[in-house]
């Protein structure tokens, strides 16, 4: 009896997978949709990062990896497509505010495709490649590759009405800033001021002390607030 379901347990065909290859594939399927989730979250760059996409991600790919296990067989190949492709147009309560969202969940889905699909010998390579594919992932988001020019600051400047901001600005922005340009103009303090927000891009030389000085002596001593930006977004 023991020997029966030892035998069991591990023989496996290529239309029937063994209760240890299934086991197997299920685990290195939830093995490689964690390093998925966890390469989302080291790249992600929006401001309303999901935990439960994050875990949408690791359980859309195990369970495909298992309904594609239970459906291999004679015209399982079909029907494993046939879920694939259901699972394609299902749409999602949470909205995707990033088109890499959905870039992953086809990841995801892909992944748990290949464990379920694929002979026990060759998971190997699955994993090779999702670790390529992966890697470059990581690549593009850290090195920041094909991104357009950033602006890198929000300028707001507040003067009065008698200075002429063009011929006042526009010299020490030249000389401070690889690219400068006026966002806002907007009457203040019942019509007596002008407030001018600006979104500019520093020099990588440009110290921000004297910059600051510049901008605060052209101003008239008024106020001036320099802003960090982060992303392409310039919001006021």
């Amino acid at each position: 009896m023991p020997l029966a379901f030892l035998d069991q347990f591990f023989s496996s065909s290529p239309n029937n997978p063994s209760v240890a290859n299934i086991i197997v594939a299920v685990l290195v399927s939830l093995l490689l949709n964690l390093a998925l989730a966890a390469l989302y979250q080291s790249t992600y760059r929006g401001k309303k990062y999901s935990q439960d996409f994050v875990h949408t991600l690791v359980i859309i790919g195990t369970v495909v990896t298992i309904i594609i296990l239970i459906v291999r067989g004679e015209g399982g190949g079909q029907i494993a497509f046939g879920m694939f492709a259901a699972f394609s147009i299902i749409r999602f309560r949470r909205n995707l505010t990033q088109a890499r969202d959905l870039a992953f969940v086809f990841m995801s889905m892909a992944t748990g495709l290949s464990m379920g699909a694929l002979p026990l010998e060759r998971l190997w390579l699955v994993a090779v490649v999702m670790g390529i594919v992966s890697a470059a992932v990581y690549l593009l988001a850290k090195k920041d590759l094909f991104a357009p020019k950033r602006i890198s600051h929000s300028l707001r400047v507040r003067i009065t009405n008698d200075i002429h901001y063009d011929e006042a600005f526009n010299p020490i922005l030249n000389k401070f800033a690889d690219e400068a340009e006026l966002r806002s103009v907007e009457s203040v303090q019942a019509g007596m001021m002008t407030e001018l927000v600006y979104g500019v891009t520093l020099k990588e030389t440009t110290q921000l002390a004297d910059f600051m000085e510049h901008m605060q002596v052209a101003s008239g001593n008024n106020r001036v607030l320099l802003t960090t930006i982060r992303g392409n977004n310039l919001e006021y």
